[in-house]
């Protein structure tokens, strides 16, 4: 068993007009209130294109040369805030923009939606997540001229809605732009890297999953990524499984983990408790392995 990494070390009321604050090096801060109905069609001088840009696990190191040529287009960022407790991931958006991002820029802020995270319909409730979510991006979108941009953890391609959004906001017809994709390193590709390993034996493949989805359906074919797990799932596989954890990938906090779940299963548990509660939020991901 190994373990290193630091430990010590993942709205406001509604305003008839959005609220202005200075923000250091960027221009100005612009907060949106509460979803209203979408624009008219008329709206003038509407943004014109649309960078989707994966800025990878929270490591200003790890944005790409393409993701940077596009962050220096961009005249408006704009960013799904998440409460107090997260605020640590808008800072880590917001270092990735001073070291990287044209000056002056503007970072607009959109009050995510809550949703319930045990429903009954786990799809239906997703669906109407996004719905809202779509409606304030389109919002925000209607009120931004020139280039704007959505920066996205990891990649935009793996276990996250931006795209799915974005889609949704065109569909309507209220809104026509463009817009790019920019990939980025996902926190698969760092979890990899971080422990020195290689995702796959020989000639196997791997499944990358969630929690949800692992506690249900067990282990897959050959070894298996497990993300969006926030109760533990990799307790119930059996205890000769290999695992390698990793939270706070590419942050000051970024702690790692790996050996037998019968061995380290428990400490795993403990350490994710604590670190959570320390921060009040965590992000982790985890590649198993069955005993050969």
């Amino acid at each position: 068993m190994t373990a290193r990494g630091a430990h010590d070390n993942a709205s406001g009321p509604a305003q008839q007009r959005p609220a202005r604050d200075q923000v250091g090096r960027h221009e100005y801060r612009v907060r949106m209130p509460p979803a209203r109905p979408p624009p008219p069609a008329c709206q003038a001088d509407p943004m014109r294109k649309l960078y989707v840009i994966g800025i990878g696990a929270g490591d200003p190191d790890q944005v790409t040369m393409a993701a940077v040529k596009a962050l220096r287009e961009v005249d408006a960022f704009f960013v799904m805030g998440k409460g107090a407790e997260k605020q640590q991931l808008v800072d880590v958006r917001a270092a990735i923009l001073d070291e990287h991002a044209a000056a002056p820029h503007r970072i607009v802020e959109i009050p995510d939606p809550p949703r319930d995270r045990t429903p009954a319909d786990y799809n239906a409730t997703v669906l109407d997540w996004h719905e809202r979510r779509s409606l304030l991006l389109e919002e925000a979108f209607a009120g931004t001229e020139g280039v704007g941009g959505i920066l996205v953890w990891g990649d935009p391609a793996l276990y996250d809605s931006t795209l799915r959004m974005v889609e949704r906001v065109l569909a309507r017809g209220t809104l026509t732009f463009d817009y790019t994709v920019i990939p980025g390193v996902t926190s698969v590709h760092a979890l990899a890297a971080r422990h020195r390993i290689v995702l796959h034996r020989i000639g196997e493949p791997v499944h990358i999953t969630t929690g949800r989805r692992l506690r249900d359906e067990g282990l897959g074919t050959g070894s298996t990524v497990v993300m969006l797990d926030a109760d533990c799932a990799f307790t119930s596989v059996p205890g000769d499984t290999y695992i390698w954890w990793g939270a706070y990938l590419g942050m000051p906090d970024e702690t790692l983990i790996h050996g037998r779940v019968g061995d380290i299963g428990a400490e795993i548990v403990r350490r994710r408790a604590e670190l959570r509660a320390h921060k009040g939020w965590i992000m982790d991901i985890y590649l198993l392995r069955p005993a050969e």
